[in-house]
């Protein structure tokens, strides 16, 4: 979650112990081109692929069908009875049994995007995993579905954070009825009413021919939602105070611009095109300047998206030429050569941007490299000019791996952040369900024994990234650190789509997503 502060004076003092007693690791030799670890560390991106799957079936609510994670049961059944929805369904955003409707549009639309760039690759024999990520989105859209229902009414939320983060239970546990958050007219909220228009907007197209009643319901969603974000223009965590503590939004003029790029992928309508290319551009699109693409800010995704159109299809279109020199100078930025290479970034490589939640933003823009360099690469445009100096597309692929190593275990701590991979990962993971034991009866308070419990948690978060290293590349595994043990769904689809990227030795793209 962006901001959980449980225990947080807990947390200050671990933190604090480990900088005053200088628990700081030296970074361990690693290759310089960033590619290929040395023999005994070459990584299996199938099989960490795999495993990251895994973690949106343990985040699931609902009625769980084919259910199989041992240690989770049905949760949420009565989610939105009292206004006589069905919004049992969704998943909780990190290790609590909230269901925050902003980060899960954002895991739709990442699930989406990565089964529509990267689904031949999923679908491989020995990989397999492309049935799964498309039930995982449609786990997630059912949800949002019967979350709009009316044209501008939108439930953004299900559970009372502040309540929630006063407990530690399992989801199963929890009988109380929760409260529902919405936007609607006198409460508007475009940032999550236009991230829920890119998520209908990209899953239309993953169900477009597998089941075309389902993307036709999900693409008129998209197309009133989008409406109402864009004529309701407001924050919603002005509109919700409630939400400003733990999903902030700090704007919605990227997703109204992302939502806008989805929909024309999703109808090839000249209306979303003219959006992107038109006034909303000039006032949100703040071209030529790099920014990091995370659950809050879109503008990197919408860059990279819109390059496809530039590279592809409107090579003519100076407007679109300005989003792909934009995404460009991302670009430019990431690589550790380049004349305007980012200085963000630990001794061992990572790119690194905040304390909370450290690995979001080094996955998601290893994710958009992958991306950019297949378009180079089928488009026939060779080279990527950094001031003076040319890369290739393989020098995107190559930063890439190297982001997605560190992650998997080639780190000064020779720790796989994602749970279940490799021999050395958290076992303390930030996760309610995972540490408690399912035959385990707990109300709200007494569960804190298990938070507080010195043993390893009981249950795998199997799939699960954490937060991550500070700075200093060190990591505390402790379950009171939330601030770098607490796993998300939006990070999980974010790896999806970088092993996804990796998994397989075709870098193939197509031309068109629709």
């Amino acid at each position: 979650m962006a901001c959980k502060p449980i225990c947080v004076c807990l947390l200050v003092t671990i933190i604090a112990g480990a900088i005053v007693g200088g628990i700081l690791f030296a970074a361990k030799s690693m290759n310089k081109k960033g590619v290929e670890p040395s023999e005994s560390h070459k990584h299996n991106y199938v099989a960490a692929l795999k495993i990251a799957m895994q973690f949106f079936d343990i985040q699931k609510s609902g009625k769980l069908v084919n259910n199989q994670i041992k240690w989770r049961g049905d949760s949420g059944l009565k989610d939105g009875k009292e206004v006589d929805l069905d919004l049992s369904k969704g998943m909780y955003d990190a290790g609590d049994a909230v269901k925050f409707g902003f980060p899960l549009a954002f895991t739709a639309t990442m699930l989406s995007w990565t089964i529509l760039e990267r689904g031949q690759r999923m679908g491989m024999e020995g990989v397999d995993q492309l049935q799964k990520a498309k039930d995982s989105v449609k786990w997630i859209t059912d949800y949002l579905v019967n979350a709009h229902p009316k044209d501008n009414v939108l439930y953004v939320q299900v559970g009372d954070a502040e309540k929630d983060h006063k407990c530690w239970q399992r989801p199963e546990s929890i009988t109380d009825n929760k409260p529902l958050f919405q936007i609607n007219t006198t409460a508007p909220g475009s940032d999550v009413a236009a991230e829920t228009a890119a998520a209908m907007a990209s899953a239309s197209l993953v169900f477009k021919k597998s089941d075309p009643p389902y993307s036709e319901k999900l693409l008129e969603h998209a197309k009133k939602l989008f409406i109402f974000a864009d004529k309701y223009r407001e924050y919603y965590s002005v509109s919700l105070p409630q939400v400003k503590k733990y999903y902030n939004s700090t704007g919605y003029g990227d997703e109204l611009l992302w939502a806008a790029s989805w929909l024309y992928h999703a109808t090839q309508e000249d209306i979303y095109k003219d959006y992107v290319v038109g006034s909303e551009a000039e006032e949100f699109a703040d071209w030529g300047k790099p920014s990091w693409f995370s659950w809050d800010n879109k503008l990197a995704g919408v860059q990279v998206l819109l390059s496809r159109v530039y590279f592809f299809h409107g090579k003519d279109n100076t407007k679109l030429a300005k989003y792909q020199k934009s995404a460009e100078a991302l670009m430019c930025t990431l690589l550790p050569e380049s004349p305007s290479a980012t200085s963000d970034r630990t001794n061992g490589g990572l790119i690194w941007i905040a304390e909370w939640n450290a690995l979001q933003h080094p996955v998601a823009v290893a994710f958009l490299a992958s991306l950019y360099g297949d378009y180079m690469e089928k488009s026939d445009n060779e080279e990527l000019e950094c001031d003076e100096k040319t890369f290739k597309s393989e020098d995107l692929r190559e930063f890439a791996k190297k982001q997605a190593d560190y992650v998997l275990g080639d780190n000064p701590n020779s720790m796989s952040y994602l749970v279940g991979y490799s021999k050395k990962f958290p076992k303390f993971v930030h996760h309610r369900g995972a540490s408690i034991p399912a035959d385990a009866t707990t109300g709200c308070k007494d569960g804190y024994q298990w938070l507080e419990s010195t043993k390893p948690n009981p249950n795998e978060a199997t799939g699960a990234l954490v937060g991550g290293p500070f700075m200093n590349e060190t990591y505390i595994d402790s379950r009171n650190n939330s601030m770098q043990g607490e796993p998300t769904t939006y990070n999980g689809a974010l790896l999806v789509g970088l092993l996804s990227s990796l998994a397989t030795s075709s870098q193939s793209v197509v031309t068109s997503l629709g």
